[in-house]
């Protein structure tokens, strides 16, 4: 399967991307198709020189069935090359690691919990009814032996 991703480049701590053709099988870094644009995330957002890229064959591989990766459909998105992708929703992401495992546990434990009262409650409910007519029939007989007196 053909896909449209970044291979690093430059230096530790300094990286730049290449935004490549490569089959998916290859390794990030290694083998790929054709370099169709790059990417310097150091630079501000603002800047030119940040990303560039050769719409023409972006187009012509997207054509072919080369499906981008994530980080590659939104730079396409931004370069209006492709739609932009909707927005994931990763709702933890701002919790630190030592608190998701907390949260994770609770979780767990909080439908197991809730999973009993449950099973239980509609026992509960269920006698009660069964009870109630029995509770109101009772009365209505009594009601008419006063009544006669």
């Amino acid at each position: 399967m053909l896909k449209l991703r970044l291979s690093r480049g430059g230096t530790k701590k300094r990286p730049v991307y290449k935004v490549v053709v490569a089959d998916s099988r290859f390794a990030r870094d290694g083998r790929f198709i054709e370099k169709v644009g790059f990417f310097n995330p150091l630079l501000p957002k603002e800047k030119k020189e940040r990303v560039g890229l050769e719409a023409e064959r972006i187009k012509y591989w997207l054509g072919q069935g080369a499906k981008p990766t994530t980080r590659v459909a939104r730079i396409l998105g931004e370069n209006e090359l492709m739609p932009m992708p909707a927005n994931g929703n990763n709702p933890i992401k701002a919790v630190p690691k030592k608190d998701r495992n907390k949260k994770e546990e609770d979780n767990k434990e909080a439908p197991k919990a809730e999973a009993a009262p449950k099973e239980e409650a509609p026992k509960a409910e269920a006698a009660p009814k069964e009870e109630a007519p029995k509770a109101e029939a009772a009365p209505k007989e009594e009601a008419p032996a006063e009544e006669k007196k």
